[in-house]
């Protein structure tokens, strides 16, 4: 049995998939029947009429295959028709869809070009496909020669990764092109841009127009912090496009991803988004200057991702030792030309830092040792996700949307010296209520879980004064709630942060955090009296969370 080679004067590159999936009907859908916005009554699919829960929302129908309010954000986001766009469970969907809709087993291959991602060889060997490989040459470099060498009329795939993982290099985009020319009309250049927002270059994907055969496949895992949402794109002419739809499942996208892209699309993510990836690649950066000083390290290959590959003295010991303190590595030695070799994605400021002094040799905390608490809360007024380390006094980073209680936050996590990051998206168009409490509620909730069993602590504290105000702090992180609280501010308002909401923010601590707390606070200006009362709080804190040995203060047993 032998695949059938079309001319190149062929229009698009459907001639070359499987006979079988071309001659094929594609699943006719119950969502399939849907023409145009006025359907409301489904009686098609035997679904249950009924949500499953309170507060769910469409859970209880099919999803269309390719839902409308999601093509639209992706298009929007790739500049891209529709009729160019296949959206799948994560970038892993596509490799294998391509792979379904055009290798025949096992008549055809594939060529890959190590070394390079895993699941294109793995997707192969599922589908009982032939891999060919291609190494890539010097510096990792695509060596367009070697993949026209493996080349037979059997030949469907030839994938590309760039930004290239494990290397974290970017391909020669003309060499790609070269290598779409070479192939027309005869197998799919699939280039995977998994990590290409890293690299500061545009898409391959505008050279669509000009190459038939050419097929991008990217992913919000990487780029977007949406690994646990499942969702990627092949990008491709239309005459592909329809043919990974035949193969795609008739409902590859649940409802609650379509949610949770729609609001990862939102105007004002993007843009948080894009400060957070800027600011992986500037500590990325800074951490491949420090890791090169490092005993273990001989070289830090040039990166345009957001990890980077290390060659090592010893690549076993390494990643052993990192995970003795609970740090895991990628070790890449298994693939060709890669020797010693540990694949280091960038993590958060903390984790940098604990990965450098594992390279140094210096002691780490094991997993557990430190108090760390995470702790999200979603109303429909706010959204916050608040992440505190009792243990450690950097980093803080604040972000309410309302300026003067982020000093206030910072205030509280400087003098109590702990690490706090809490960011908050409330409805600011109506009032700071909301989030001024709901910040407040989420921080309580978050250190009660970092104090765990309260052993060793020192549980009490404290008084100080601000200039003309003084203020009196007594807590006691009792596990009982109670709040007093005395003082009368002379303004409505310091800075954008009402004055009514102060004793608030404390008493919404005290609850959640489990703790008898009395402030008493006197003065003639407003911002002293409140800041003092936020600073007076955080003394106090720092005593009563401070651990000293292991024995509970309580003569109860517990706390």
């Amino acid at each position: 049995m032998t695949s059938q080679t079309p001319s190149r004067a062929q229009a698009g590159m459907a001639a070359r998939a499987r006979p079988e999936i071309r001659a094929m009907k594609g699943y006719v859908s119950a969502r399939s029947l849907v023409a145009g916005g006025g359907a409301t009554v489904f009686l098609d699919a035997n679904e249950s009429p009924y949500e499953p829960y309170v507060g769910a929302s469409d859970l209880a129908r099919y999803p269309m295959q390719q839902p409308p309010e999601l093509m639209r954000v992706i298009c929007d986001w790739l500049d891209l028709s529709s009729r160019n766009v296949t959206v799948m469970r994560g970038a892993d969907e596509a490799i294998d869809c391509l792979m379904r809709a055009f290798c025949v087993p096992p008549v055809d291959n594939i060529i890959i070009c190590p070394p390079t991602f895993a699941m294109y060889r793995q997707s192969a060997i599922l589908q009982g496909v032939e891999v060919r490989e291609a190494p890539l040459a010097d510096r990792f470099a695509l060596d367009t020669a070697s993949v026209l060498a493996q080349c037979d009329d059997n030949t469907k795939l030839v994938f590309v990764c760039s930004p290239n993982n494990p290397t974290a290099n970017l391909m020669d985009r003309d060499a790609i092109l070269n290598l779409c020319a070479e192939l027309a009309g005869r197998a799919l250049v699939v280039v995977d841009e998994t990590y290409i927002e890293y690299a500061g270059v545009d898409s391959i994907a505008a050279a669509l127009e000009s190459h038939a055969n050419l097929v991008v496949l990217r992913t919000l895992s990487k780029s977007h912090a949406a690994a646990g949402v499942r969702c990627g794109v092949a990008v491709a002419r239309a005459d592909v496009s329809e043919l990974l739809s035949k193969v795609l499942a008739p409902y590859p996208i649940p409802q609650p991803v379509v949610q949770a892209v729609m609001a990862i699309m939102a105007p004002a993510n993007q843009v948080k988004l894009a400060e957070k990836r800027q600011d992986i690649i500037t500590r990325r950066d800074e951490f491949a200057a420090a890791a090169r000083d490092t005993a273990p390290v001989r070289e830090v290959l040039p990166t345009d991702a957001n990890y980077l590959l290390m060659i090592v003295d010893d690549a076993d010991a390494l990643c052993a030792r990192a995970g003795e303190a609970g740090v895991i590595l990628r070790n890449q030695s298994h693939q060709p030309g890669l020797a010693n070799a540990v694949r280091v994605s960038i993590g958060t400021e903390d984790e940098m830092d604990m990965m450098l002094a594992i390279l140094r040799g210096e002691a780490v905390s094991a997993p557990g040792e430190e108090r760390i608490a995470r702790h999200v809360r979603r109303t429909s007024e706010t959204a916050i996700s608040v992440e505190v380390n009792l243990d450690r006094k950097a980093p803080v980073r604040i972000s309410t949307g309302v300026g003067f209680y982020d000093h206030m936050l910072d205030q509280i996590a400087k003098h109590a010296g702990f690490s706090l990051q809490l960011e908050c998206d409330g409805d600011l168009h109506i009032d700071p209520h909301h989030t001024i409490e709901d910040c407040a509620i989420a921080l309580g909730v978050a250190i009660r879980s970092a104090l765990g069993d309260k052993r060793g602590v020192g549980r009490y504290g404290f008084c100080l004064p601000m200039d003309e105000s003084l203020v009196t702090v007594a807590l006691d992180l009792s596990g009982r709630y109670y709040l007093d609280f005395k003082g009368e501010f002379p303004a409505d308002h310091v800075g954008d942060l009402p004055t009514d909401m102060i004793e608030h923010v404390f008493r919404s601590l005290a609850e959640n955090l489990q703790a008898n707390l009395h402030i008493a606070v006197e003065g003639e200006n407003a911002h002293h009296m409140v800041e003092a009362c936020f600073k007076g709080f955080a003394r106090a804190l720092r005593q009563a969370i401070r651990q000293d040995g292991a024995e509970l203060p309580s003569t109860k047993g517990v706390l």
